[in-house]
């Protein structure tokens, strides 16, 4: 029981001095409370004033397994958010993490990283991995995903449509190709 309250405490503590203004503490300790916050229990003020996407974006993974020598077999693309919306859908209460784990990770990612995909800190390395982790853990639970070493990572950007404009698909605003990404080997 002591246990639980001192990290709760803890955990209280270091979200108060990451969302608190800049002072003594957070500033000589912000190494340690932002290591304690990132990603799991970052802090925004967006519920009060909310910013919504103007697009839709679709991730789609694929994936890689080594074999013998230097071949290398290449699965399909797998849309990741086609399982996270329909895993939304029909629930009366989804959880906030199936709703937004994956395009929060995506936009960590767009915001460490830029244009060129390349990490130039530790918390880049860091969001890429966790976004490569949860794409390599999600295509894994799927049915006959196999055994793979290499993940690699497709963003569909498409704009919201405007009101009244039917059925029609608009068409792609970026299609970006991430590079491939060793995981952890995943497999049955």
């Amino acid at each position: 029981m002591a246990l639980c309250l001192a990290a709760t405490l803890v955990h209280v503590v270091f979200v108060f001095l990451h969302v608190a203004p800049a002072n003594p503490v957070s500033s000589r300790y912000g190494k340690q409370i932002n290591a304690w916050v990132y990603p799991l229990f970052e802090q925004n003020w967006r519920l009060f004033a909310p910013n919504p996407d103007s697009v839709n974006r679709r991730i789609l993974a694929r994936t890689a397994h080594t074999g013998s020598g230097t071949s290398m077999r290449v699965g399909p693309w797998f849309d990741l958010t086609a399982v996270d919306a329909a895993g939304v859908e029909h629930q009366p209460f989804p959880s906030h993490t199936a709703q937004n784990m994956l395009r929060r990770a995506w936009t960590s990612y767009v915001e460490t990283h830029g244009e060129d995909d390349t990490s130039r800190s530790e918390r880049a390395v860091m969001m890429r991995e966790y976004l490569s982790n949860i794409a390599a853990d999600r295509v894994a639970e799927q049915d006959g995903a196999g055994a793979f070493d290499f993940i690699q990572l497709r963003v569909v950007t498409l704009p919201v449509p405007a009101p009244g404009a039917g059925d029609r698909e608009p068409k792609p605003v970026e299609n970006r190709l991430l590079p491939w990404w060793k995981v952890t080997s995943h497999g049955k």
